[in-house]
């Protein structure tokens, strides 16, 4: 190797440093966010409760960091351990947990635990004894493992135990210098775990009992784990026993060095990532104060728009960290568990939870995280058709009860019949954000035509004349506060909509294909013979066909408001007076609610254009919440690793929180390009790069003193757009992959 050449491969591994250190955007050209309270939750103590832990993941499993100091934890899942089968639900089950036991360290100083989001990496570093110790976790994507990575500033310091412990009791064994967990669940379902561990200096023996490591100075711990579930009806989910597979994936996996782990789990994670950036503003000394200080400031009345921010892109590393391609979706817990019975199953309700978890998915630009629901959805299906449950019996289509686990077995509670339309539109809005055709023709179509063809032989005359559901439901409670009163009723609000939205989506499909013009004209006229929203008598959208809505119900569940959000029948300029009978009906609800529900209402508030209202329900799903209560009347808000409070936990409040805040900035279900719609005054100078709008374009935004300065934006294809600015309008030519400018007029910036 010449001189030359030498010095070209130590420049290309420094940059690859700076990569791994700083993050994607020093690299690719994208601002650099300077503030790193936008990029970090960072902590001076390690994790006692599960809910101050940090979570890792890799779209298929997931592990919670609790950085202590004598003794490591990771509490770790894999997203297909559930024991229910296609007939019944189950629950989601925690896998296990794995302990590195350090010897005493004596006095220590200065600790630090950090989850970066720019990297997706966790962690720790503290001084003890004149020694500088440091740990690095993360799961890795590409190589299929969870890494935790022990070193020290000098040899021989590090010795200890590792211990794999199995949440169902399964033995521990030795092979091959590996600790193996294998068991099986009482649906058959065999499982597995293995660990390995690397040392540099010292020793290291293998027993029943654990690893041990003596006088090393830097210690690898290699976690793997899997299950014999097949993502796949037609196997009825049953494929190999895990062992085999596992056994590569850790041989692979410790072949390699930290620096190559390390180095394409980073690449990997940052190709997602790395595509949006948020900056809303910084707070005196935010970036120097650890998350907790900022969370209880926060929660004192202290302005922090850098730790909304920071909770913003939070959700999307939640998202990518839970939802990969060829894994199952994001579960009602995303894939971080530590109960073998947690709430509600955590596995998959279909008249909100699910559908919430992938509301950010294509206008953050991850929509590769949105295709484990699309796979699911088809196996849930498949499943619903070949089930003998009289209610699930249908002439065409298929329908749903609520909740669903990974194989499609069902909690049996209460029919959720427009859950297949719902889903569908996940489907459709794919298409929408990316143009992609294969898709529409092959997956989205296919399950859009099936369901409508359920619906148009569903539909009754009702007493108007109107087309009606004729047992029709508002989740999750009956006319009023009536939590127990799931009867159904005809013509229920949340029914209508869904059908609406799903006919509408049908009949553009359709038509962009060309496709089956006769049942085209069939959907097109029983969706204008629909019973459309109707305004009651206190100003209300009314949540029935009949005039019956309490003003003081603060349900947390606004069903009657899908029309606005996630559905588009209902806007303020399209439809003004339904707009504000929508308003109306939300403001009655309240803002006190449930995590999700907040969440939810952010959406609401910003298709609605009331920002101050939507800013109100940022705050409070920010504001932190005493890990010491149980019940916080149910006000939502954020734990100290910034999960969403239900209470329970619930990971589609942190989901639905950063959809929120997208539609604050940016909205396009209307066929416009509609730039900061619902901006508040809170947030009055910042900039977004990479999201993105309905029509395959990539939006960058900076605005000052709440108002636009300049926005840029790339089209997948040529062609003419509409773009809104308030009340300014104009049609705008873009070019395939040209980047064009506009000032705060819309005016195309030349130079």
């Amino acid at each position: 190797m010449n001189k030359r050449t030498g010095i070209l491969l130590q420049l290309t591994a420094s940059l690859w440093w700076v990569v791994l250190l700083t993050g994607w955007h020093a690299v690719t050209g994208q601002p650099t966010r300077t503030d790193a309270a936008a990029t970090a939750l960072w902590y001076t103590k390690p994790a006692v409760q599960w809910l101050e832990a940090l979570p890792i993941g890799n779209g298929r499993m997931g592990g919670m960091v609790f950085g202590g100091i004598r003794s490591e934890r990771l509490q770790f899942n894999e997203q297909s351990l559930v024991t229910g089968t296609t007939r019944k639900v189950g629950f989601y089950q925690p896998f296990g947990d794995l302990f590195v036991d350090l010897d005493s360290v004596g006095r220590v100083r200065n600790y630090r635990r950090e989850l970066n989001l720019q990297n997706g990496v966790h962690t720790v570093d503290y001084e003890a004894n004149g020694v500088r110790f440091h740990r690095t976790a993360f799961a890795s994507f590409p190589d299929q493992v969870q890494v935790l990575r022990f070193t020290a500033s000098k040899a021989g310091q590090l010795s200890g135990l590792i211990r794999l412990t199995d949440a169902h009791q399964a033995p521990i064994r030795v092979e091959d210098g590996k600790l193996i967990a294998t068991g099986t669940l009482e649906n058959g379902m065999a499982y597995e775990s293995q660990v390995r561990v690397v040392a540099t200096g010292g020793t290291v023996t293998a027993t029943t009992a654990g690893i041990n490591v003596d006088k090393a100075t830097a210690v690898t711990v290699l976690l793997v784990a899997g299950t014999s579930f097949v993502n796949n009806e037609a196997q009825n989910f049953v494929g190999a026993h895990p062992h085999q597979l596992l056994n590569s994936r850790l041989a692979s996996a410790a072949g390699k060095s930290v620096e190559q782990l390390k180095m394409a789990h980073v690449r990997d994670y940052q190709a997602l990532f790395g595509r949006v950036s948020l900056q809303l503003g910084s707070v005196a000394g935010g970036s120097q104060s650890p998350t907790p200080d900022r969370l209880f400031a926060y929660s004192q009345g202290k302005a922090d728009p850098a730790l909304e921010a920071l909770l913003f892109q939070y959700g999307r590393y939640l998202l990518i960290s839970s939802s990969r391609p060829g894994g199952l979706p994001a579960n009602l817990q995303g894939l971080w568990n530590n109960k073998v019975k947690p709430p509600w199953y955590s596995q998959y309700t279909t008249n909100i939870n699910v559908e919430m978890n992938y509301w950010l998915a294509e206008q953050t630009n991850l929509p590769e995280c949105h295709m484990p629901l699309f796979d699911w959805v088809d196996n849930l299906a498949a499943v619903q058709k070949k089930s003998t449950d009289p209610m699930l019996k249908t002439d065409k289509g298929w329908i749903i009860y609520s909740t669903n686990n990974s194989m499609g077995g069902t909690s049996s509670w209460h029919i959720h019949r427009p859950g297949s339309a719902w889903l569908s539109q996940h489907f459709w809005e794919h298409y929408a954000f990316s143009g992609d055709k294969t898709f529409l023709k092959n997956k989205a179509y296919p399950l859009l035509k099936e369901v409508t063809e359920y619906w148009a032989g569903h539909l009754v005359v009702g007493p108007t004349g109107k087309l009606i559901t004729p047992d029709g439901w508002s989740p999750e409670h009956g006319p009023g506060r009536n939590e127990k009163d799931v009867a159904e009723y005809p013509g229920a609000s949340y029914d209508q909509q869904i059908v609406y939205d799903l006919f509408t989506n049908y009949l553009e499909a359709a038509r962009i294909l060309n496709l089956d013009k006769k049942h085209q004209l069939l959907i097109d006229s029983l969706r204008n013979r629909l019973l459309g929203p109707q305004i009651g008598k206190w100003g209300q959208l009314q949540e029935w066909m009949n005039d019956v809505d309490d003003p003081e119900d603060h349900h947390r569940h606004i069903s009657h408001l899908f029309a606005v959000y996630p559905g588009r029948q209902i806007h303020p300029q399209s439809t003004p007076d339904w707009a504000k009978a929508a308003l109306v009906s939300l403001n009655a609800r309240g803002e006190k609610s449930v995590g999700w529900s907040s969440a939810w209402k952010i959406n609401l508030y910003a298709r609605l254009r009331d920002a101050t209202r939507a800013h109100a329900l940022v705050q409070r799903l920010v504001t932190a919440r005493d890990l010491q209560k149980t019940n916080y009347s149910f006000d939502g808000g954020s734990y100290p690793n910034l999960f969403g409070v239900g209470p329970p936990f619930q990971i589609d409040s942190n989901f639905g929180y950063t959809a929120g805040v997208t539609e604050m900035l940016l909205q396009s279900h209307t066929g416009e390009i509609d730039l900061l719609p619902a901006l508040p005054a809170a947030w009055q100078d910042g900039s977004v790069t990479g999201l993105r709008a309905r029509g395959g374009v990539t939006v960058d935004m900076r605005w000052k003193a709440g108002k636009l300065i300049q926005t840029t934006l790339t089209a997948g294809t040529t062609g003419t757009y509409t773009v809104r600015y308030g009340t300014l309008v104009k049609q705008v030519q873009l070019v395939a992959k040209e980047k064009s400018r506009l000032n705060h007029l819309l005016s195309v910036i030349t130079n």
